[in-house]
């Protein structure tokens, strides 16, 4: 590390800081559950710093969460493959991707037929170990390179497996939430799981992390913001069955992973497929200018799949880069420091930022004098405008908010109707309801807002 992540980066310096924050993350051995999730949860607290308020959560093994129940806890103290002339061939101490997750433990010697189905490889890229668990089906094994695997010769191999699969463990998730001046919530998730892999999971892990330090640096939140540290699959499913007399709060949400690759970005929209959230990451990505992906829903991918199961529907998308199982270092130990850039990481901290920042401004809007046209100009509202780049815009950004104020439809609707920036519309809104002339019907005070820059708590935006 170039610096402690818990120092917060300048604005030019943001991907660096969150980088050097995926160098930190990658070395613990995490699964679902043991002591590398906690692990990875200190280091996240160490980043967020004092000023961010960081729950550790431990759900006990044997608890039933919806259809399924918490797994064993599984820890790690050595994992080894010993060839027959007695050097190492492979040891998790070196890579954790080397040992089958959630391996059962074993001493055992054996030949190599013996040892065959339980050595993992990719003969498609013979140079790369890949990732493999068996979280649900005991079994134990090694990942290993291809031309590992080929070059092993006959003989007795002796296997180590030092691990502990525990019924009185727990389940262990990280929690964040930031109160705001209404209880409607923003969730923004990010697994947890992954060892040894920089894209998926850190790159969504650090990117998360800058984010609620950016978030509790801010004077006035008007959502209540909820960030959850989770391990995949289970760790949704976890919190859902505990806080399901709180889901129907959930205004907005997204799911972060893969976000430091050099793929163009991509959104995943919510089952609902037009939820603000959705229509505030297509404003976003449009607004860069640059090529950009948005893709519809499907049952297939990370926790929005959970999110938006038909019983909970919540309005919950997916911001990531090259999407899981589309570039071939997905899963693999090519998914390294140098796969991921600072750039990446930068460029989706500040879409993740204006996404926030486009829910937290879109309100609904009554007009207040809706019979005829009010006059503006004895209220200074043209003189306000006079110098702005364009007159004209705002002018018709004005009249569009007044006509179609009507309290049914939000400034992302008028935006779209009109043909305007956002930002444009939102101004408009601003001014006239500075006048008087607007009345919100949405809930919470007006101007609350989280500013696009990319700097993080106490540094040059956030507040």
């Amino acid at each position: 590390m170039t610096a402690s992540p818990a120092v917060p980066p300048a604005a030019d310096d943001t991907g660096r800081w969150l980088h050097d924050l995926v160098a930190d993350l990658l070395p613990p051995m995490r699964s679902i559950t043991g002591e590398g999730v906690r692990t990875t949860l200190r280091t996240v607290a160490r980043a967020l710093g004092p000023g961010v308020p960081f729950t550790v959560h431990e759900v006990p093994s044997g608890t039933p969460v919806l259809d399924w129940t918490v797994p064993r806890e599984w820890n790690v103290t050595s994992a080894r493959l010993i060839g027959p002339d007695g050097r190492t061939v492979v040891d998790a101490a070196d890579n954790p991707l080397h040992l089958l997750g959630y391996s059962t433990p074993l001493r055992a010697r054996m030949s190599l037929d013996e040892l065959r189905p339980h050595l993992f490889s990719m003969p498609d890229r013979p140079d790369w170990v890949p990732y493999r668990t068996s979280y649900y089906n005991e079994n134990w094994g090694f990942c290993l390179t291809d031309r590992q695997l080929a070059a092993l010769p006959d003989g007795e191999y002796e296997v180590e497996i030092d691990t502990t699969l525990d019924d009185g463990g727990s389940l262990t998730y990280g929690e964040i939430v930031l109160p705001g001046e209404t209880d409607d919530e923003f969730l923004i998730t990010t697994h947890t799981c992954h060892p040894a892999m920089a894209n998926d999971n850190c790159s969504g892990i650090a990117v998360a992390a800058l984010l609620a330090r950016t978030l509790a640096a801010t004077e006035r939140r008007r959502h209540t913001f909820r960030l959850l540290f989770i391990p995949g699959t289970i760790g949704s499913i976890t919190w859902l069955a505990g806080h399901r007399a709180d889901v129907g709060r959930v205004r907005h949400g997204l799911v972060l992973t893969g976000l430091g690759d050099r793929s163009d970005p991509t959104y995943k929209r919510s089952r609902r497929g037009a939820a603000t959230v959705d229509r505030a990451a297509a404003v976003a990505l449009t607004e860069t200018g640059r090529p950009h992906r948005v893709v519809d829903f499907s049952p297939y991918g990370y926790d929005e799949r959970q999110f938006c199961s038909p019983g909970f529907d919540l309005p919950v998308g997916r911001l990531g880069r090259g999407q899981h199982g589309e570039y071939p270092q997905y899963h693999t130990s090519a998914d390294d420091l140098d796969f991921v850039t600072p750039e990446s990481l930068a460029d989706s901290y500040a879409l993740l930022r204006r996404i926030v920042e486009i829910c937290e401004r879109n309100r609904t809007w009554r007009n207040t004098a809706p019979y005829g046209e009010p006059q503006l100009g004895r209220r200074g509202l043209y003189r306000a405008i006079g110098a702005t780049m364009n007159r004209q815009a705002v002018e018709m950004a004005l009249l569009w908010v007044l006509n179609l104020a009507d309290g049914t439809r939000s400034l992302l609707d008028i935006a779209e109707r009109a043909d305007l920036p956002f930002d444009t519309v939102a101004e408009a809104a601003d001014a006239l309801a500075g006048v008087d002339l607007l009345a919100d019907e949405s809930g919470g005070p007006a101007g609350v807002g989280v500013g696009v820059g990319v700097g993080a708590g106490g540094g040059a935006s956030g507040g």
